[in-house]
């Protein structure tokens, strides 16, 4: 579970989270781009997307969500991000 959101949409994040597979646990990463925030207080939510080859894999996860074990921001946008959600990069050719 993480207290504060400290990455905006398009931040490169890594979310380490806990995966419970039989009575072990592991932490598995997610690293892809953010695309939205949404909602406040205990409603807060993230979306975040990554590439895997051709096929895009998108994520949403609460804040609040108990199998978060941290959030990285790897690397800040490189351009001034001027829109909340960047839903526009779904149709971008990368």
């Amino acid at each position: 579970m993480i207290s504060q959101i400290n990455f905006v949409p398009g931040d490169l994040v890594r979310v380490h989270q806990k995966i419970k597979e039989g009575d072990k646990t592991r932490i598995q990463v997610f690293q892809g781009t953010v695309l939205a925030i949404k909602g406040r207080g205990e409603n807060k939510s993230f979306t975040v997307r990554k590439l895997v080859g051709p096929i895009a894999v998108e994520r949403i996860w609460p804040v609040a969500s108990p199998n978060i074990e941290r959030v990285e921001v790897k690397a800040h946008s490189k351009k001034k991000v001027r829109r909340a959600k960047l839903y526009y990069l779904r149709n971008k050719k990368n």
